[in-house]
């Protein structure tokens, strides 16, 4: 089983480009963001800002500059679902899973664009929805 949580927009800075996000939607970017990650939370759905070193700004509609983006999905079996995408045309990119088979590994869709299955510790799986823990 997996869930769409994330949808992240590469930035060359986080807080400027949450902030003007958080003003457009009327809603606060979320307390633990920082300059290498920052968020706005929408229900069970984060809209995520990533910082990426040399950033190259995306110019529609030219193709020389395309949109950057990925999705992140909260598995509860990392290995059964990346048995699965695999079987649908995905191709494994990077592992960053630690041994206990907690973190993420990022993925490419048949065309190239790249998707997350993640293993967060402490996420719960329920029927409403993803329970994730408290920050401390």
């Amino acid at each position: 089983m997996l869930r769409l949580t994330d949808f992240i927009i590469d930035c060359p800075d986080t807080m400027k480009l949450a902030a003007f996000y958080s003003e457009v939607v009327g809603l606060p970017v979320k307390q633990d963001s920082d300059e290498n990650w920052a968020g706005i939370q929408f229900g069970e759905l984060e809209l995520a800002f990533v910082q990426v070193d040399d950033y190259r700004a995306p110019q529609w509609p030219d193709s020389e500059h395309p949109k950057q983006f990925h999705l992140d999905f909260e598995v509860d079996d990392i290995e059964a679902e990346q048995r699965r995408v695999l079987a649908l045309g995905a191709t494994l990119q990077q592992d960053c899973t630690d041994p206990d088979g907690y973190g993420f590994r990022v993925y490419t869709d048949p065309i190239g664009h790249p998707f997350c299955l993640c293993r967060n510790k402490g996420v719960v799986w329920t029927d409403q929805g993803l329970i994730w823990p408290t920050q401390g």
